[in-house]
């Protein structure tokens, strides 16, 4: 009797899955969705260093300036009525401008200085072995099937802190798989899926949420001038997006990212449990944390707190908002000194000075290259192109004329394109929003709808487009643990994120509509 039986479908679906996310000896054998996203790396890697790419960018972006200005292609802006058109950066004006503003550029650029502040804080941090020891801690201690959820709902709830899951969180995504024996660059993405790919996610509201609401107001009173929109408009689709995104995140990590990475090949550092002088140390550390998170209450929570709006006594624009990356600063600052003189890593000022400046050094690479990213987004945002394409995509879509469910899926979709364009979500929805908030109020959505459908639209092209203010961050991340690392490695290792996030988000608002639910707050999903 043969001891080989027919398979069945279940061990069949279950055999293509395993082979699908498998890496396999020979690449040709393997399945095209693996060998596609090889060759995304492979050419993407394939082209020069991104500090180079970054320039080849902004020349491109100054002859395209010319070309659009040539073509005399003109559009009105939605929201003030003014006529736009493209900018040429090759003319006499041009030419002032690039030579006048290229140090401004630079140091503007928002991500530098967050970055520049953020790691004299996390440099104590790290060099006292506060950070480590905190990881050897937690490796010790933590259900490893739990991590990958963990470090995606971290991203996700990083939101809150504007932009410091950027700077913090994602590398320490990396620390934490290494930590695990997982490869770091997994670990990378899967932060950066919480927090890029998740941005229009959050369980609780963010900084982002009274900007868009603000926006949305003010599109919605071109209709109905009476209408007001609070914050909270979106935050049960929020929330709820918030769970999605953590398991989807958690799922394309394990099945996908990880199979597709493979066996990490650099050097993983073994952490054995804590010594009880670090244990000691971990412990006055954690005090130090909860006494600057006193403080930081003390400063915010009262009505007139100091760190408050001083004329609205408004928290979420306030300045300790405004600061936070200061607050981060000082968060891993004291810390790291109270766990530096318990261990006796930190005997003096100069051992603390050493440890900040250890860690600026780690930075000349990033710096090198923002140069040459910051010349390319503002040469970008000053030649108009970026409005020019959000405004006649808009108009494309308006003039689709879908309704319903298509409507909004189509809408999504658009979203998601400008977005690899234009990075600024509430650039984008100030576009944006004076066009397709009357129109679908009109087709008897509520604005909290179509702030949705943005907000869907505006974050699962994120980790995926150059445009991201962050990405040059991300890869300079990378290259700490793969060296050959560059562009089309992230674009490669994010790629499988966008696709399934766009798809199970969509089916998540498609679902959501036909319950009928309410989006947040005293939003319902039609207008009476």
């Amino acid at each position: 009797m043969n001891k080989k039986s027919a398979a069945s479908p279940d061990k069949d679906s279950k055999c293509f899955i395993k082979c699908l996310f498998k890496r396999k000896k020979d690449p040709d054998k393997r399945p095209f969705s693996l060998r596609a996203l090889d060759g995304i790396e492979l050419v993407g890697n394939k082209l020069p260093h991104p500090a180079t790419l970054f320039a080849i960018f902004a020349l491109v972006t100054l002859i395209l300036s010319y070309l659009i200005q040539r073509s005399g292609m003109v559009t009105i802006h939605p929201g003030t009525g003014e006529n736009i058109r493209a900018i040429n950066l090759l003319s006499a004006d041009g030419f002032r401008f690039i030579f006048s503003s290229a140090t401004d550029n630079f140091v503007k650029f928002p991500p530098l200085g967050i970055v520049i502040v953020a790691m004299i804080g996390v440099g104590v941090a790290e060099g006292s072995g506060l950070i480590t020891a905190a990881l050897r801690h937690l490796v010790t201690t933590a259900p490893g099937r739990l991590i990958t959820a963990a470090v995606v709902a971290a991203g996700v709830l990083s939101h809150l802190a504007s932009s410091a899951g950027y700077v913090i969180l994602i590398p320490l995504g990396a620390m934490v798989f290494a930590a695990f024996k997982r490869h770091p660059l997994a670990g990378l993405a899967a932060a950066f899926c919480g927090v890029s790919a998740g941005f229009g996610a959050n369980f609780l509201i963010g900084t982002i949420d009274p900007i868009l609401a603000g926006l949305s107001e003010s599109a919605a009173n071109i209709i109905d001038p009476a209408m007001k929109l609070s914050p909270a408009i979106n935050v049960y689709f929020m929330m709820t997006s918030a769970i999605m995104v953590t398991i989807i995140g958690t799922w394309i990590t394990e099945k996908f990212v990880e199979p597709r990475l493979g066996e990490y090949k650099g050097k993983l550092e073994d952490f054995d449990k804590i010594e009880p002088k670090e244990k000691l140390g971990l412990i006055w550390a954690g005090v130090a944390c909860l006494v600057t998170i006193a403080v930081f209450l003390l400063l915010t929570l009262p009505h007139n707190a100091l760190l408050r709006d001083p004329v609205t006594n408004s928290l979420l624009n306030s300045p300790f908002m405004s600061g936070l990356i200061t607050a981060i600063l000082i968060f891993f600052f004291i810390p790291g000194i109270v766990y530096g003189i318990v261990v006796g890593t930190i005997r003096n000022d100069k051992d603390a000075v050493k440890h900040m400046t250890n860690s600026m050094r780690g930075l000349s690479g990033y710096i090198v290259l923002v140069f040459f990213a910051a010349q390319f987004v503002y040469y970008f945002k000053q030649s108009n192109i970026g409005v020019l394409l959000a405004i006649k995509g808009a108009e494309l879509l308006k003039s689709i004329g879908f309704t319903g469910i298509g409507l909004l899926i189509a809408f999504v979709i658009l979203s998601a394109f400008i977005n690899m364009f234009m990075g600024s979500a509430s650039a984008k929805w100030a576009i944006m929003a004076p066009i397709f908030v009357p129109m679908f109020m009109l087709l008897g959505y509520h604005p909290a709808v179509t702030q949705a459908a943005f907000r869907i639209g505006d974050s699962v092209t994120n980790v995926i487009t150059p445009m991201m203010s962050y990405f040059a961050l991300i890869v300079a991340f990378a290259q700490k643990y793969d060296e050959k690392a560059g562009i089309g490695t992230i674009i490669a290792t994010m790629l499988p994120y966008t696709i399934f996030l766009t798809i199970a988000w969509i089916i998540l608002l498609a679902i959501w509509m036909l319950l009928g639910l309410p989006i947040g707050v005293g939003a319902p999903l039609y207008l009476p």
